[in-house]
């Protein structure tokens, strides 16, 4: 195959490059950030995805999901995710568990021995699982917290929690996993937040009885990108010429 990633390589160099190609990296959630996400990994030569979502792709995710065309919808969105990143990087070696990761599932998971885990979960519990199972297992881990109901993408940080106790916009879900895990005696996690306070939902979800989360093309994938720049800057700590 002619070197698609010349262009990289003048940046970082061949070892760095070949550094990315030994790697393994999770991504839990393949919506609109974690889909973004799982794209910029590919496009920078990660050797092995593992890929982790039990939803389908669906009409409501064409305005933000990088995976979510009309051809696609009905698909599994591990599925989705694995053609594009194909299409991108044939000799990526793709891994799609299709399951909600959580207590019962979470060992299918780690038996991929991922080198870095990404978290674009939405679910606290699962969360929490995450992050904990991490710690004991050694595996480093990038949380995204909230990203619905943002309008500005140049407002996404990447920090420590405890940051996001003055500066994370007032985040329900910064506040619930700053004090949770605290609990679980976990008090440095790195994550992606949004100083941006979140905007009410104009519209409540009438379907499911609880107001949606609303959002726009270019907030998830952006913070999709930042957690890919993040990890792929983290793996090569040491490795670039």
């Amino acid at each position: 195959m002619e070197d698609w990633l010349m262009r990289q390589r003048l940046l970082i160099g061949d070892e760095a490059c070949r550094k990315l190609e030994r790697s393994t990296v999770a991504v839990i959630g393949l919506g609109g950030v974690g889909g973004a996400c799982v794209e910029a990994l590919c496009r920078c030569g990660v050797g092995t995805l593992v890929l982790v979502d039990h939803d389908t792709v669906d009409l409501t995710n064409l305005n933000r999901q990088l995976i979510a065309t009309r051809s696609t919808i009905g698909l599994q969105k591990t599925q989705a995710c694995r053609q594009r990143v194909l299409d991108i990087n044939p000799s990526c070696n793709v891994i799609r568990l299709d399951l909600f990761y959580g207590e019962d599932t979470w060992g299918q998971v780690f038996s991929k021995k991922p080198d870095y885990m990404i978290d674009c979960i939405d679910t606290v519990t699962a969360k929490l699982h995450l992050a904990v199972t991490c710690k004991e297992q050694k595996v480093p881990l990038l949380m995204c917290l909230g990203t619905g109901n943002r309008f500005d993408p140049s407002r996404f940080r990447i920090g420590d929690i405890g940051e996001t106790a003055q500066s994370g916009g007032g985040c329900g879900l910064a506040r619930v996993m700053r004090r949770e895990l605290k609990k679980r005696g976990i008090i440095r996690q790195q994550v992606l937040y949004s100083t941006e306070p979140a905007s009410k939902t104009v519209i409540a979800d009438g379907e499911t009885g609880r107001n949606a989360p609303g959002s726009i093309s270019f907030c998830p994938p952006v913070a999709g990108y930042l957690l890919a720049g993040k990890a792929v800057q983290d793996l090569l700590v040491d490795s670039r010429e």
